[in-house]
């Protein structure tokens, strides 16, 4: 007769066929096919799979090798995951975290004790998940598997939970505050990663934005602008005297990327006007060449092709002296920074190296990124701009163009044709104008 469990005087061990009274057997589509010996008892125990397929309820039970068979079908990858659940249903104490070793272990394991029914076995699985990190892949692995558990496996999901529109806000304003202060050095990298995330944030890709922009939003984030732009400022009054073009090109930085996120909340205007009236003192520091690194020239540049795009296609608004005034400022400083890089280039792998001059206090070479998109941003701006402003300002602006040296670039080819067009019909035109105004106050 054979012993119990408790009878035994060792205990009973799976795949021991002498002792056993059912067969487990694994199978796949693949046709892998195993029996393993065990011991009803025990497995009835540990399973409610098991309990119901060896219950007096259930209808037919097979036999395989005199004993009573209970199959279980299983995709490929939770083939080995069967085996290990059917040793735990063995082991001496319940099944612990140590027994997991790690996340892919434990995402197999639970699969198979859900589909077993073990609950003490989920519950360590589920404990494990919920505590530990996760590898990209594994979290993917993860989002296929626990939605289909249920309540019992849900507390695995609370790190990916969506939170309330209150907490995003007060996020984003902490991180909008810090990404648009004054750091130390040190914390450079730590100010990037909020700017980063920032705008991903605020920007629709595959899924909507993860935070939409109030007049609440819209109001911390103008003012946090509007503090980092007078700090620019301020840094503009002192950097000749002091040296500081280390504080010059971060903000540059800085600014760089806060007009994308004005731009993505479309409240640019503060920050536009403010860069009109600084753009002056801009161009100044920035011709200081002994000062100024190729990397500052052209993220000044970066930041102007900006404020110029969005000047030209009126999404500011701005008088025709201020227009013209923005076009004078930095068509001429435009031209000389991209005469000084064409002429100082070493093409390498897309990359330029522009020199500094034989005064600079560089002390060397600058690599510098060849942005064509800039150049190209800039010179359509120009176009635009030139195009929109009073006739004989045109005329001015283009005749200095044709008598300059750097004739190439900006091309003003375009808005030269068009002036040529509006000038020599104006008077056609007008009078068609004039002479329709007449008739229609009957003259």
């Amino acid at each position: 007769m054979e012993l119990s469990d408790n009878e035994s005087k060792e205990p009973l061990k799976i795949g021991d066929r002498s002792t056993s009274d059912v067969v487990v057997r694994i199978r796949t589509h693949e046709g892998r096919d195993e029996w393993i010996y065990c011991h009803s008892h025990i497995i009835v125990k540990k399973s409610k799979y098991f309990a119901d397929r060896l219950s007096e309820n259930w209808p037919t039970c097979q036999i395989l090798d005199s004993r009573n068979c209970v199959e279980v079908h299983c995709e490929e990858r939770d083939f080995d995951y069967q085996i290990t659940v059917l040793r735990f249903f063995y082991a001496q104490s319940d099944v612990t975290v140590t027994d997991l070793c790690n996340v892919a272990n434990a995402i197999g394991i639970l699969r198979v004790a859900f589909e077993l029914g073990c609950p003490q076995i989920i519950s360590t699985c589920v404990g494990y998940l919920e505590a530990v990190p996760w590898e990209e892949s594994e979290e993917e692995e993860i989002l296929k598997t626990i939605p289909k558990m249920g309540s019992q496996a849900e507390q695995v999901l609370a790190r990916l939970q969506p939170v309330n529109r209150g907490t995003v806000v007060k996020i984003f304003v902490s991180a909008i505050r810090f990404a648009t202060s004054s750091p130390e050095c040190e914390m450079k990298d730590l100010k990037t990663s909020a700017q980063e995330q920032i705008e991903y944030m605020l920007t629709e890709d595959d899924d909507a934005p993860l935070l939409t922009a109030d007049d609440e939003v819209k109001s911390e984030v103008r003012d946090c602008v509007n503090g980092l732009l007078a700090r620019f400022v301020n840094v503009l009054e002192s950097v000749d005297e002091e040296m500081k073009m280390g504080l010059f090109e971060a903000h540059l930085s800085d600014l760089s990327w806060a007009f994308q996120i004005v731009a993505k909340l479309e409240i640019w205007g503060d920050f536009v006007d403010t860069w009109v009236e600084a753009s002056a003192k801009i161009v100044r520091v920035a011709e200081v060449a002994f000062l100024l690194t190729g990397v500052a020239k052209l993220k000044v540049l970066e930041v102007t092709a900006k404020v110029l795009e969005t000047v030209a296609y009126g999404s500011v608004v701005l008088p025709s002296v201020k227009r013209l005034h923005l076009v004078k400022v930095w068509l001429a400083f435009v031209r000389l920074v991209k005469s000084s890089v064409d002429d100082s280039v070493a093409v390498s792998d897309d990359s330029v190296v522009v020199s500094d001059d034989d005064n600079g206090g560089g002390g060397g070479d600058v690599a510098v990124k060849s942005d064509d998109e800039v150049w190209q941003t800039l010179e359509g701006a120009f176009v635009l701009m030139i195009l929109a402003l009073p006739s004989s300002d045109q005329a001015e602006i283009l005749t200095e163009w044709l008598e300059n040296k750097q004739i190439r670039y900006p091309d003003l080819t375009e808005a030269f044709e068009v002036w040529c067009y509006r000038s020599k019909v104006a008077k056609r035109r007008l009078g068609l104008l004039d002479g329709d105004s007449r008739k229609t106050n009957g003259v």
